[in-house]
C-alpha cells in the first residue's frame, strides 16, 4: 500500500519550520475525579511528536476523548489531564487551546494541545467546511490513531483530503505495513484464529478470511456452533443455532480450496458457568444434555499447536476459551504459546486477545499487537479503512 511516512517527511527536512496537525488517539480511560487511570494511549503518541519537534516543527495534536455532544462542550471533556500527562512524557510544558478551528498560534519547536476534536460541529459527520478550516491550520497533516481508522471524520479523513500534505505517523504507518504483510502479501501457510462467544458479530470476517486463508481456527462460543454445523452434540452451551447453515458454508468454502475449520476432538465441560466449577476433558462425542462446553480438550489445543508451528503466517482475534477461569484456560494458553514458539508473522488484535497475551506474558513474541479494536475487524472483514484509502490517494 503507496502513502506518505511522516517519518520520511522529516528525515528529508520538509517538515522544518512547518506547522504540523497530528491526529493522535488519546482516549485514555479515568476515573470520576477525572484522574487518568491508564497512560498507554498517551505514552504510544510521543514517538510523533518528538518526531515532529526534532525536525523543528510547529506541532499541533488533537484527539477526541469520551463521546461528548457535539457544539456542547462540558468539563469533563476536557483533554486537561492529557495535557498535564503529556507535558510531563515530553519534558515541556504543553499549552491546551480551546475553540481552535479559526486559527491556533504556534511556533517550530513548541507543541500545543487542542482540545477534544468531536466537540466540534461537524466532526462525526465530517462536514467539509469543517474539515477545509482544519486543513487551513497546517502544512502538513499526520494521521497517527490507527483505532479512528476506520471511521470517515473532518479530524481523521475530511482533513486529510484538503491538506497541502497528508501522511500516515509511526503508529498508524506500523499498522499498515502489518495488515499488509498479514493479508495482503502472507507467508504461506496463513492461519486465522477467530474466537468470541457469538458467530453473528464475526461471521463476515468468517466468510472474508474462509476465501483467503489455509487454516481457520474458531473457539469459544463460535466453535460450539461449528461443532453443531459437524453433527456433534453441544448440551446447554452457548451457540447459535440459527446460524448452522452459515457455518456450514464457511466449511465447505475452506474445504473446496483444500483448507479446513478444525473441529475440536476433545473439549473441557462444567455443569455452571463458574470460575469453581469442577472442569471435566471429554471426547467431543461424549457431550452430555446438560453439559457446558467452556474450553477445548489438550488433544484439540496439541493439534492446533502443531497447525500453528508449521504456520508462515498467523492472524489472532480471539482467546479459544473462557480463559479468565483457570480451569478453562488451557485452550487459550497452548494456542498462545504455540504463537509464541512460531516463526511466523504473527498479528494479534481486539481487548480479550490482549487480555490473553498479557496474562501469558508473549508480547515480544508476537510480531505486531494492533491496537485498534473496531478498525482491525474490519480489516479482517476484507474492508479497505477510510484513513488507509485517503492516505493512498493523496500519495497517488
Amino acid at each position: 500500500m503507496q502513502f506518505i511516512r511522516f517519518s520520511d517527511l522529516c528525515s528529508s527536512g520538509q517538515a522544518t519550520g512547518k506547522r504540523v496537525f497530528i491526529r493522535a488517539d488519546l482516549n485514555v480511560p479515568q476515573d470520576d475525579a477525572g484522574k487518568i487511570t491508564e497512560d498507554t494511549r498517551i505514552r504510544a503518541s510521543i514517538p510523533c511528536i518528538e518526531m515532529a519537534l526534532k525536525a523543528g516543527a510547529a506541532v499541533m495534536v488533537t484527539s477526541h476523548l469520551g463521546r461528548p455532544t457535539e457544539g456542547e462542550f462540558k468539563p469533563e471533556d476536557s483533554l486537561a489531564p492529557v495535557a498535564a500527562r503529556m507535558s510531563e512524557l515530553l519534558g515541556k510544558p504543553v499549552k491546551l487551546v480551546s475553540n481552535w478551528v479559526d486559527g491556533v498560534a504556534v511556533n517550530p519547536g513548541e507543541v500545543v494541545l487542542l482540545e477534544n476534536c468531536r466537540v466540534n460541529k461537524g466532526e462525526k459527520k465530517n462536514a467539509p467546511e469543517l474539515a477545509q478550516k482544519m486543513a487551513q491550520l497546517c502544512d502538513i497533516f499526520v494521521h497517527d490513531a490507527f483505532g479512528t481508522a476506520h471511521r470517515a471524520e473532518a479530524s481523521t479523513y475530511g482533513i486529510a483530503q484538503f491538506a497541502k500534505i497528508a501522511s500516515a505517523g509511526p503508529l498508524l504507518a506500523a499498522e499498515m505495513d502489518a495488515i499488509g504483510k498479514a493479508l495482503a502479501n502472507p507467508k504461506r501457510p496463513l492461519v486465522a484464529i477467530v474466537a468470541g462467544s457469538k458467530v453473528s458479530t464475526k461471521l463476515t470476517i468468517l466468510q472474508a478470511l474462509s476465501a483467503k486463508v489455509d487454516g481457520l481456527i474458531v473457539g469459544g462460543g463460535i466453535a460450539n456452533t461449528f461443532m453443531l454445523a459437524a453433527g456433534l452434540k453441544i448440551g446447554k452451551s452457548l451457540a447459535e443455532p440459527d446460524l448452522l447453515s452459515d457455518a456450514k458454508a464457511v466449511i465447505e468454502a475452506m474445504k473446496a480450496r483444500g483448507a479446513a475449520v478444525p473441529i475440536p476432538v476433545d473439549v473441557v465441560c462444567a455443569k455452571t458457568f463458574a470460575a469453581d466449577a469442577p472442569a471435566t476433558v471429554k471426547a467431543a462425542t461424549d457431550v452430555a444434555d446438560d453439559d457446558l462446553i467452556l474450553d477445548i480438550g489438550p488433544k484439540t489445543a496439541a493439534i492446533l499447536a502443531d497447525q500453528l508451528k508449521a504456520a508462515g503466517t498467523i492472524v489472532w482475534n480471539g482467546p479459544i476459551g473462557v480463559f479468565e477461569f483457570d480451569a478453562f484456560a488451557g485452550g487459550t494458553k497452548t494456542i498462545a504459546k504455540a504463537i509464541a514458539d512460531s516463526s511466523a508473522f504473527s498479528i494479534a488484535g481486539g481487548g480479550d486477545t490482549l487480555a490473553a497475551i498479557a496474562k501469558y506474558g508473549i508480547e515480544k513474541e508476537v510480531s505486531y499487537i494492533s491496537t485498534g479494536g473496531g478498525a482491525f475487524l474490519e480489516v479482517l472483514e476484507g474492508k479497505t479503512l477510510p484513513a488507509f484509502e485517503i492516505l493512498a490517494k493523496r500519495a497517488g
